[in-house]
């Protein structure tokens, strides 16, 4: 080959040579980019569901991966509440948009991944350490990579992405992405529950700890539109505690308060948790039972009534404070669903309300049901195993 034919072929390799690393460069900035539009939406999350499909969605899609998942350490069931009271019981879309979550009790099954807290471990999969983070993804992997999540200091959980390439996340890779992804992701977790918590405030009566009004007014649209679409019962419960006056004239105002916070606890200890309770206002509270038929709520009624009246107040000074509480209960009836959620769920509560007016009228302490929920309760007669 003579000198002009040399210098041809290594203008030719050099030309291929630096075409590959203009590929390479556009590839690179199409990833930052994408890299930095995900990174804008995590921080402008507008909820930790919404935080949280992102990561195993968006995530996945922006960037071709195979297979993402999350483990979170969740010790007081404090996600999983935020979770079920953000999305509907039974939307399965909405579930499955959080497939590849794992909440962990402890932080056991993740902590021996990990021996430094700022870099991600990757390299090949490994059948005994990365299935119990994967499940049976198919195609199988064979590359993964481990992004540790952490705040002051402390794991608080793991984001994993799986490859069916083998070269996907070698050892040897860069992690200087993955670094940057894992603090964002661990800040936005850490100011998703904060927000939660602080929204959550906003919606908790502040002496008993359960749901204000605020809050039952809202759920009561969903819990209609769900009875509504999938066509099953919805009950509610109006309690008013019975001589409260008397309670507050007779021992003061601190006893007043125990009595309230009492009758929340034995609210709360007869309610599946699927069910809503909230202080409506005072001595009044509210508790709506989806998928609950007439009897089984007539049922729960009286058991929460019994309950109350069988557990007097003993304040410190050794005096006895007798409670009874009067119920009303009314049903949502499924053939009575026109017109919009909003007005079907205060047409409940003033169902309620009302059988609450006629069990105070007549005698107080008992359970009366709406004048279609006891014909309701009648035909139905008793219903074994209720609750």
């Amino acid at each position: 080959m003579d000198s002009s034919s040399e210098l041809q072929a290594e203008n030719q390799a050099l030309r291929q040579q630096l075409e590959s690393l203009l590929r390479e460069a556009r590839s690179n900035e199409d990833k930052m980019r994408r890299f930095e539009q995900l990174e804008h939406r995590l921080i402008g999350a507008r909820s930790m569901a919404d935080l949280l499909r992102l990561l195993l969605n968006e995530y996945r899609q922006s960037f071709g991966i195979d297979c993402v998942t999350l483990a979170l350490l969740d010790r007081d069931q404090e996600t999983s509440g935020l979770l079920d009271a953000e999305r509907p019981r039974d939307d399965q879309a909405e579930r499955a948009q959080l497939d590849g979550l794992t909440l962990l009790h402890s932080l056991k099954p993740i902590e021996s991944l990990f021996q430094d807290l700022t870099h991600p471990s990757l390299g090949p999969f490994n059948e005994g350490l990365h299935r119990p983070l994967f499940g049976t993804p198919s195609p199988a992997l064979a590359s993964v990579a481990l992004l540790p999540l952490s705040r002051h200091g402390e794991l608080i959980g793991s984001l994993h992405f799986g490859s069916t390439d083998p070269s996907r996340y070698e050892r040897a890779a860069g992690t200087q992405l993955l670094q940057r992804l894992a603090a964002i992701v661990s800040v936005c977790l850490d100011n998703a529950l904060n927000h939660e918590r602080l929204k959550r405030a906003g919606l908790s009566d502040m002496l008993t700890g359960v749901h204000n009004r605020r809050y039952f007014e809202h759920r009561s649209q969903i819990e209609v539109s769900q009875a509504r679409r999938y066509q099953h019962d919805l009950a509610c419960l109006f309690l008013d505690l019975d001589h409260f006056k008397t309670v507050n004239d007779s021992f003061g105002h601190a006893a007043g308060d125990a009595v309230l916070q009492k009758i929340a606890h034995i609210i709360q200890a007869q309610l599946r948790a699927g069910d809503t309770v909230a202080r409506f206002g005072g001595e009044e509270f509210v508790v709506l039972l989806p998928q609950a038929p007439a009897q089984h709520a007539r049922d729960i009624a009286e058991r929460i009534r019994l309950s109350i009246s069988a557990e007097p107040l003993t304040l410190p000074g050794g005096e006895v404070v007798p409670i009874s509480v009067s119920i009303g209960l009314a049903m949502l009836g499924l053939s009575h669903l026109s017109g919009d959620s909003p007005s079907l769920a205060q047409g409940l509560v003033n169902d309620a309300d009302r059988a609450l007016y006629r069990a105070k009228a007549t005698g107080r302490n008992r359970v009366t049901c709406s004048a279609a929920s006891d014909k309701l309760v009648e035909t139905l007669g008793p219903q074994k195993n209720a609750h």
